[in-house]
């Protein structure tokens, strides 16, 4: 009798446990559920097209901030789609990018001062601004040639027209470290620039010569950007900064003034809607959490 009572108590405690357990899977499918619905919905409110929601003309902000990279939040898909949104948006008076950047991928820079020739061929009336805060270098300029005119604050620092390839050599460390370096490789120049070998002359000049035609390159873009408003001084093109006052008397900028004084001045209205493509919450949330809800769903779905 009394291992039938045990037996009864086991079997009511199994019971439990599993209608806890199927209460606990209810409710993690009806949060996954609930989540997904809402970056469902916040991902198409986002992508519904700034601007579209009135007929007030407004001037369309996009911004530009740090690295220049495929792998960093200004890169070339980002830009490039965020300046199609603004371009094709009706109520879009003028366009501003708003540069902030050191610099960064030549390709990356490359492929958004196309598009933004192609942009500017497809919507004529549409006019285009760059608008400089505390720094705009190499390839943020590259960019920034592209635009209708560029505007910059007297302090901001502008240009670094250059190409460069960096990196270190060890070897003179590994030999007083006793440390023997073994390299395999097919084809002659397959460890081009290893950092643990000698540095071989032809292989420096090749790179050197690298880098010059991807200077010239740029420099190219610039003057077909900036036509004659450059001034005569082949020392814009050596790799140096300047104020955006200097940059104001060398013809890399046509004027001083903030993003507000454009929009004002220049494209007519300060109604500034920022088109700027961007990870929204409900990314950075999935991302965070959302492998720990896939988790729990699957492991309650194997109960």
């Amino acid at each position: 009798m009394q291992e039938n009572s045990i037996n009864t108590e086991i079997a009511k405690e199994v019971l439990k446990e599993q209608r806890r357990g199927r209460r606990w899977g209810i409710f993690f499918k009806l949060l996954f559920f609930a989540y997904l619905t809402a970056i469902l919905f916040f991902y198409g409110y986002e992508n519904i097209g700034s601007g579209q929601f009135g007929d007030h003309k407004h001037t369309a902000l996009i911004e530009i901030n740090g690295v220049i990279s495929a792998d960093a939040d200004a890169n070339a898909d980002i830009i490039i789609s965020s300046l199609e949104k603004a371009y094709s948006n009706k109520n879009t008076a003028g366009i501003i990018l708003r540069i902030n950047s050191p610099g960064g991928s030549p390709v990356q820079a490359g492929y958004i001062n196309d598009e933004i020739n192609r942009l500017k061929g497809t919507y004529p009336d549409v006019p285009l601004y760059a608008v400089i805060t505390d720094m705009c270098a190499s390839g943020g300029y590259y960019i920034a040639v592209a635009a209708d005119k560029i505007f910059a604050d007297k302090a901001s620092i502008i240009g670094s027209i250059g190409v460069i390839i960096s990196g270190f050599g060890f070897v003179d460390a590994i030999d007083k470290l006793g440390i023997e370096r073994r390299l395999l490789h097919s084809g002659e120049h397959k460890a081009l620039m290893d950092p643990f070998t000698p540095l071989d002359y032809s292989e420096q000049s090749h790179m050197q010569g690298l880098v010059d035609e991807i200077h010239q390159q740029f420099i190219s873009i610039v003057k077909e950007g900036r036509g004659d408003f450059l001034a005569d001084d082949e020392e814009i093109f050596s790799g140096l900064v300047w104020s955006g006052k200097r940059s104001l008397e060398l013809g890399l900028v046509d004027d001083l003034a903030s993003t507000n004084q454009v929009a004002r001045d220049f494209i007519g209205t300060e109604f500034i809607v920022n088109f700027t493509k961007r990870e929204n919450y409900f990314d950075r949330f999935a991302k965070q959490v959302g492998a720990s809800l896939f988790y729990n769903f699957n492991r309650l779905n194997t109960n």
